[in-house]
């Protein structure tokens, strides 16, 4: 029997989240919503997000108004049809108030849900999340890490198996790049699968993991089942190359939010936390050495070295292209004029982290595309 009235709980985005603060309802009370649909703003201690209600049915309450600060899997709706009473909901909540416990915390420092694999002498540490028959893999940009798919992952891990990975040179992995080609960071990711058991994955990448999507494909053309490239590197040869060395070169929290600030189309997005946790990689042994590498190699003379556009059509590949329309960092025009039947959509409103601005239509392009047939 379907259960008549139903909650909108806080979601968890990625290990260290333990509550988050409400911005804005973005719809009334008595408004019909479906399961997908953004429901209210909400601001962590790393970014804000947009929450999509998990339910369908008649929003019968806000439980919480704008500027409350409420635990992960907290509760702020609730959802039921019309004819259930105001009584029977407002006692719901109350019930569901007076029953619930805050999840233990995560102890992020001891790594907690992270694991590590070891092959041909990389380190490489990944995040799985998930389970079924089909597996997906997500490869972050330059400078990033595993928690760049923070809005992603549970939504991509929905019925299937997915697993982000930090590459060489990047957050929790081993800072040995090697000469910094493209080629060695596809490398890695084909012993990765190796390693851990992966015959073939769907795999999605961000920016430089874009590129490496696809050096992957060339070089891997049966593991890969489908490619997913979010304002992808390897389309086109321009770059900002002042965020490039500003990136790398910058020491303090000071220096490098302006930097980060390019990846957003809206800066304010950028907070202390999310600074200082991209420091804290940064600042690591080897780290500011390696992503030198990478870039002298891979962006050299300020332009990107490794392209793939006269690739896309023999690759076979099921391809699909997203961008946000305000990428500061790669334009959004390299994804124009790709062979068909490659689709792209480009987002208003969002920048480089079109994943993180726009999380919730980002993840439903990527489930509708991966889902759509059967690869």
């Amino acid at each position: 029997m379907v259960e008549k009235i139903l909650p909108i709980t806080m979601p968890k985005w990625g290990l260290s989240m333990t509550e988050g603060r409400v911005i804005a309802w973005l719809v009334d009370e008595g408004a019909e919503i479906k399961r997908g649909d953004d429901v209210l703003d909400v601001e962590t201690d790393k970014i804000a997000g947009t929450v999509e209600s998990n339910v369908s049915g008649v929003l019968r309450r806000q439980v919480v108004k704008p500027d409350e600060v409420v635990p992960v899997t907290g509760l702020l709706g609730v959802v039921a049809e019309a004819d259930v009473s105001d009584e029977d909901i407002d006692a719901y909540a109350a019930r569901f108030l007076a029953e619930f416990t805050p999840p233990a915390e995560e102890d992020e420092a001891q790594g907690a849900g992270y694991e590590w694999i070891e092959s041909g002498g990389l380190r490489l540490r990944y995040l799985r999340r998930g389970e079924g028959d089909q597996t997906v893999v997500l490869l972050h940009g330059f400078g990033g890490d595993l928690d760049t798919w923070l809005f992603n992952h549970e939504a991509l891990a929905d019925g299937r198996c997915a697993y982000a990975l930090d590459l060489p040179g990047h957050g929790g992995s081993g800072k040995d790049v090697a000469e910094g080609t493209v080629e060695f960071l596809a490398e890695s990711v084909e012993a990765f699968f190796e390693t851990v058991g992966i015959a073939a994955a769907h795999i999605v990448g961000h920016s430089l993991g874009g590129a490496v999507a696809l050096q992957f494909a060339v070089d891997n053309p049966e593991r890969a089942k489908s490619l997913t490239l979010i304002a992808s590197a390897g389309l086109g040869p321009e770059i900002n190359d002042d965020y490039i060395r500003g990136f790398i070169h910058s020491a303090s929290r000071k220096e490098l939010k302006p930097y980060l600030q390019l990846l957003f189309a809206d800066p304010s997005l950028v907070t202390r936390k999310l600074t200082d946790d991209t420091l804290k990689y940064k600042r690591l042994d080897g780290a500011r050495e390696a992503l030198t590498t990478l870039a002298d190699k891979i962006f050299s003379d300020g332009r990107q070295q490794a392209l793939f556009r006269d690739k896309l059509e023999s690759l076979g590949k099921r391809v699909l292209v997203l961008w946000g329309r305000e990428d500061k960092i790669i334009p959004c025009e390299h994804g124009r004029g790709l062979p068909a039947p490659i689709h792209i959509d480009i987002i208003d409103g969002a920048g480089h982290m079109v994943q993180m601005e726009a999380a919730a239509e980002v993840n439903r392009a990527i489930n509708e595309f991966l889902t759509s047939r059967a690869t």
